[in-house]
């Protein structure tokens, strides 16, 4: 384990360094990170997912950087550059970017124009001119002058030597440096239109003229501008002045006004031109992405846990509707463990006839399975088709409820769908889906690619390496942090408990089809390939719930049942008594408990889980309705007000579901009566809220919406300018400052129409 690395990290964490070493032992024998967190509290005091997560993604960067110190080395002792000064600053260099800039001048070339002025004999020449003593260029120049090496004049050696120069500076490591600092801190993003793509590039226009800093820029827009670029609708640079990055470079090397310090001063201005700019605006171009990746990345992290950890329904006994117009609706009935019973078509929007025999149909589906709640879509025809369902006369006991379907369709398509319903087409899978997705959003989505979810932010553009590893710790630890029903639990579910994996995962439902349900969690042994490293990993996440031991059916680790076991036995009574009664659980002193391998954190959470075995985290669940009567955009009037559920979260405000077929947009600065700097401050992915409609574009088919309640809060009255907030500066700035200000929400014009969110609608 390399010390320095677990410093570094415990430094930059603020934690002890024997936190970051157990959290870097466990990680290496296959511990998971829900397992630490969980079940490893007195090895890591107690870090938290958030903290083990942050360790090893620092781990797996510091040994990115060490590898490459290997190879660096290998090809310096290869080409016969190395040395023992060398060596160490390799080893000591604490970023990659200086490490590459330590190995620069070594660095294996293609030909460029310093090496075949090297090639021509003129590095004296270049060395001599540097220096800058005084000397005549044009008259030393003309000692080097060769024909048959291809320097026809003093000219053309005096070009040669200013090449050799040029590389020299672009390969300094004190210029890198200030140059690295000046792009970081200094450097403006200019987009502007390419020649003749205004009218293709129209969703991209708010981008035509623009400019602002490249360190304040948000995610969002540096990836909007990326795409853009990519489309070939836009060109990006991204560079601080050239005038202060030219003063840096005669400041370290022009030394004087002598003819000599003037050939430096031109190599210097080529260098920075030809070269350094070059260079540096593609580090600068890939720093900005990679953070802007990792903001969108964090947005869609988070929105995601929120969507997973959605209130179930629960075990009830279910119709699934996938909604349409001319081609029907698909109809499911499943039982509480969700399984298929029956399937069939409805046509309650072509005829009235056709109305009348959907109507029977449903009374009768209702009735006979006995029905207690129904899921219909929220796609095409889902407001329609909720309100003909609400309009039948089913027990008043049915909730009927819409469902949010996006990536219903990528489900029904899926291979895992093909499997479990072999013999039924695309749009049963995916009303079952719908169905399954009100009894238990985590269960259903985690069949799906989370990038086909809708709550991501440019999800397409950023790093999928990072995006996936990210997405697959959220879907994971949501999994854990609930806890799997073993003998319900689909393939994709199991996938991801602590522990097990695709592999696993089929082999235990295999098992359990072919032997029956698991009796308890110690039969997990009988899984084919589940050895003990396996079962010591998910046993604490899976749950057993008809079995003897009531263990099974909490998050007690089977490694501690003996410690609840002697519990039991020092109040003469029995484990279930210990769950049942209080005041048994009253009477514990933990402290007694205590050993080399547990100690206080672990024995606090025993016994909060014996007063709740198994009790599922989720909030209860809420039924919800749309505003009757309002279905469709053109139903939109400013100043309604509406119930709406919050579908995805960006940095600059969130989508809200007003049951209209067309998300609106509740912008940072109207998402409360104070100043809010996070929209995960004030909401959640699937929250209920209150909406009040400020504009409505039908032609861009765009909702501009405000939670805001009109009452005061304490600093309401200093209300920051969104177009502040969103960084906007240079004359973008300017141009929208002129604008005149509105009198009341009714007439005011959303930021989101304005730069620099327009194209957002298009790509959520």
């Amino acid at each position: 384990m390399n010390e320095t690395h677990i410093s570094t990290i415990a430094e930059e964490q603020n934690i002890k360094n024997s936190q970051v070493l157990a959290v870097a032992d466990l990680l290496g024998q296959g511990a998971t990170i829900p397992f630490i967190a969980r079940y490893r509290k007195e090895v890591t005091n107690s870090l938290d997912e958030v903290s083990i997560t942050g360790i090893r993604d620092r781990l797996n960067q510091l040994k990115e950087i060490t590898d490459r110190k290997e190879t660096i080395l290998n090809s310096l002792k290869q080409h016969g550059h190395h040395t023992d000064e060398l060596e160490k600053k390799v080893i000591q260099a604490p970023t990659m970017a200086i490490l590459e800039d330590i190995y620069l001048p070594y660095k294996p070339k293609r030909k460029t124009k310093a090496t075949v002025a090297k090639e021509k004999g003129l590095e004296p020449l270049a060395h001599l001119i540097l220096e800058q003593k005084g000397i005549d260029p044009v008259s030393e120049a003309g000692c080097f002058v060769d024909s048959e090496k291809g320097v026809e004049s003093a000219d053309d050696a005096l070009s040669g030597a200013r090449d050799i120069i040029a590389e020299i500076i672009n390969e300094d490591e004190q210029v890198r440096a200030a140059m690295r600092r000046l792009y970081t801190e200094k450097s403006v993003l200019k987009s502007r239109v390419a020649s003749g793509k205004k009218s293709e590039g129209v969703k991209y226009k708010d981008y035509f003229e623009w400019e602002e800093s490249a360190i304040k820029a948000p995610s969002h827009r540096i990836l909007a501008m990326r795409r853009g670029e990519k489309e070939d609708i836009l060109n990006l640079d991204i560079a601080p002045d050239e005038e202060e990055a030219l003063n840096i470079l005669e400041t370290l090397f022009v030394k004087s006004d002598a003819e000599d310090s003037s050939q430096v001063k031109t190599a210097a201005h080529d260098c920075y031109k030809r070269l350094l700019s070059r260079s540096m605006e593609t580090e600068i171009r890939l720093a900005t992405k990679k953070k802007a990746d990792s903001d969108a990345i964090k947005i869609f992290a988070e929105n995601l846990r929120q969507l997973l950890l959605a209130s179930p329904l629960g075990p009830k006994r279910v119709m699934g509707i996938d909604p349409g117009f001319r081609t029907g609706c698909k109809v499911v009935c499943l039982d509480r463990q969700g399984k298929l019973l029956e399937n069939d078509t409805i046509y309650p929007h072509t005829s009235e006839k056709k109305k009348i025999e959907s109507a029977h149909k449903v009374k009768s589906l209702c009735n006979h399975y006995r029905i207690e709640a129904i899921a219909v879509g929220n796609g095409t025809a889902g407001r329609e088709t909720e309100a003909f369902i609400k309009e039948l006369p089913l027990s008043e006991t049915i909730q009927i409820i819409l469902v949010n379907e996006a990536g219903a369709s990528i489900y029904s398509a899926s291979e895992v769908a093909r499997e479990e319903f072999p013999d039924h087409d695309l749009t049963v899978r995916g009303s079952v889906s719908i169905g399954r997705r009100l009894m238990d959003p985590l269960s259903e989505l985690v069949k799906i690619d989370p990038k086909s979810i809708g709550v991501g932010q440019y999800q397409h553009d950023v790093d999928q390496t990072a995006l996936k590893e990210a997405l697959d710790d959220i879907v994971m630890s949501c999994v854990n942090g609930i806890g799997v029903d073993l003998n319900r639990a689909s393939v994709q579910l199991l996938t991801y408990v602590s522990g097990l994996g695709p592999r696993l995962a089929k082999n235990i439902v295999a098992h359990r089809n072919e032997n029956g349900p698991f009796s308890s969690r110690k039969k997990l042994v009988d899984v084919p390939r589940l050895g003990p490293k396996a079962f010591e990993q998910s046993a604490g996440f899976l749950r057993v719930s008809n079995s003897e031991n009531p263990l099974d059916s909490s998050a007690v680790h089977p490694e501690s049942y003996h410690i609840v076991e002697t519990m039991a036995a020092d109040l003469n009574c029995t484990v279930s008594d210990i769950v049942d009664d209080s005041s048994l659980r009253d009477r514990i002193d933990i402290s007694r408990y205590i050993s080399d391998t547990t100690g206080i954190p672990t024995l606090k959470d025993i016994i909060e889980e014996l007063a709740k075995p198994g009790r599922d985290p989720r909030d209860a669940f809420e039924a919800f309705s749309f505003a009757d009567g309002i279905e469709k955009i053109q139903d939109l009037r400013s100043g309604m007000k509406l119930p709406g559920i919050v579908t995805n979260i960006t940095a600059f405000g969130a989508f809200v579901d007003i049951g209209v077929h067309q998300d609106g947009l509740v912008h940072i600065s109207e998402m409360a009566d104070r100043f809010v700097k996070d929209p995960v401050d004030v909401v959640k992915v699937h929250q209920n809220v209150l909406v009040t409609v400020l504009d409505v574009d039908l032609e861009r088919k765009r909702i501009s919406l405000s939670m805001k309640t009109g009452k005061k809060t304490a600093g309401s009255e200093k209300k920051r300018s969104p177009v502040k907030d969103a960084g906007i500066q240079g004359k973008n700035k300017q141009r929208i400052k002129k604008q005149p200000q509105q009198k009341n929400n009714s007439e005011k014009k959303h930021p989101a129409f304005h730069n620099p969110f327009a194209e957002f609608f298009n790509d959520l």
